[in-house]
């Protein structure tokens, strides 16, 4: 694997050069430990299976370089198992809609089934889905979809070399499957709910055909260490440390994993604020983050904040996670220091964000059919119950960085007070019934104008009679 690794980046140079076709296998925008290892394991038991044809097989991970080491278990255990960093191909380092144009992109996706809106016009490119999560995407005759609710995208992928080609499993793939299969079912613990009987069969026969792969108590321990590892990190890292973000035409939401508990979370130096500018900064109306500690004995401990400057749209969104009912999230409400962020304990600690991701979607998809976009965040407070205010940050996000905001930010900052994204109150005539424009422009024709233009000159002779000395 490691020659193969090596060899991806100069590989693609030579493609992009000589216009042959370039296959990527492509993890997803969270780029956990388990999208990470899906990719490049995939890519390489094609590499090592793939009749001798022109097609360059690269694994890319779905961030920037920068980001890179947020994702702290997934450089650590790339490096026990001796990947070195600067072999992998981050999303930022090559150009997948040029491919797409030029027709050399093949496109296999792990770990989803979906391309974010940002990547849509790349859909004609997949060939292959392989995803343990529901399947969102429409019926292709050209693309392969394998989909299966276990733990671990990794699982499925172990259960393809081993049924397809055995012979590449090697001690090095099966460590980095075994690791990743065992960190997302929490070792394996009935109780987090995140293990089936098929990680289960797959976990054993790693283990009977690597006698000598890590104790698996063990492995999970140094994962998980890693994982919760935030030292050091700001309040941007560690949202964006494992981040999936869902939206529709006007509206997105981001979906942070939090890795401590939100007591401790809460007592970052000006949260709200630091939530405000991500929020701004990134284009998300709204954020939702998922606390996740653990108890003695691996039982997780889970808790929800919501973010957003828009009481209404917050609002909504709790209403709906409070809702829930595929799954029910048993939320009962915490304290909560600050204003803009409700909080919850969340009482069925089996529904990880995977599965809360499809209750914000449907939430997203409800509020569109509701509200046209571009017209909700205006509208009168005895309809919605929400102050007169211009149109939040859903909006701002939609016209992102305007002068205006940041005049105001830098004057706050300027004059050594926290605003908070405080924007001032829209002013009522732009807001009260009975506009006399609501009906449009008065209607014009050549008579009125003809007519203003005597009665003006009649009172032109009027005023020049009245002057002294007037005629």
């Amino acid at each position: 694997m490691d020659t193969f690794l090596r060899g991806c980046s100069a590989a693609l140079k030579r493609s992009e050069e000589d216009g042959s076709a370039v296959h990527v296998v492509l993890g997803n925008e969270a780029c956990d430990l388990d999208s990470i290892v899906s990719a490049i394991t995939f890519a390489y038991f094609l590499f090592k299976t793939s009749a001798k044809t022109p097609v360059t097989l690269i694994p890319v991970l779905n961030i920037p370089r920068s980001e890179l080491p947020l994702r702290t278990e997934g450089t650590f255990f790339l490096r026990e198992n001796s990947i070195a960093e600067e072999s992998l191909v981050l999303r930022d380092e090559v150009d997948l809609h040029a491919l797409h144009r030029t027709s050399q992109l093949l496109l296999t996706l792990v770990d989803h089934n979906v391309l974010p809106g940002a990547d849509s016009v790349l859909e004609g490119a997949v060939v292959e889905v392989i995803d343990h999560r529901p399947v969102e995407r429409a019926p292709s005759a050209g693309c392969v979809v394998t989909s299966e609710p276990v733990g671990s995208c990794a699982t499925l992928i172990a259960e393809r070399i081993v049924r397809s080609a055995p012979q590449v499993l090697d001690k090095q793939v099966a460590t980095l499957l075994y690791g990743t299969i065992v960190l997302d079912c929490v070792n394996m613990a009935p109780e987090a709910g995140k293990v089936t009987p098929k990680d289960r069969e797959l976990v054993a026969l790693l283990e009977s055909r690597f006698p000598n792969l890590p104790r698996r108590a063990t492995l999970f321990e140094s994962l998980q260490g890693a994982k919760f590892n935030v030292a050091g990190l700001s309040t941007e890292q560690v949202l964006q440390k494992d981040m999936k973000a869902v939206g529709g035409d006007d509206v997105t939401v981001a979906i942070s994993g939090v890795y401590m508990r939100l007591e401790v979370f809460f007592q970052r130096p000006g949260l709200q604020q630091e939530l405000c500018e991500f929020c701004h900064k990134h284009r998300h109306a709204a954020l939702v983050a998922m606390a996740i500690s653990f108890r003695d004995g691996n039982e997780p401990y889970r808790q929800i904040a919501v973010y957003s400057y828009s009481t209404r749209l917050r609002e909504q969104l709790c209403q709906a996670l409070e809702n829930a009912q595929n799954p029910q999230l048993n939320l009962s409400p915490i304290a909560s220091p600050y204003p803009h962020i409700k909080a919850y304990h969340q009482g069925n600690t089996q529904a990880s964000r995977k599965k809360v991701l499809p209750v914000v979607k449907e939430f997203l998809r409800e509020r569109e059919r509701a509200v046209p976009a571009g017209t909700g965040w205006e509208e009168p407070e005895d309809q919605f119950g929400s102050s007169r205010r211009t149109p939040p940050l859903e909006e701002e996000a939609r016209h992102h960085g305007y002068s205006a905001s940041r005049r105001r930010r830098q004057a706050a900052e300027d004059s050594g007070t926290e605003e908070d994204c405080q924007l001032p109150p829209t002013p009522m005539n732009s807001l009260v019934e009975g506009c006399p424009l609501d009906s449009g422009l008065p209607r014009l024709t050549a008579d009125a104008v003809l007519e203003k233009f005597s009665r003006m000159a009649k009172e032109e002779n009027w005023e020049e009679r009245d002057m002294p000395g007037g005629q």
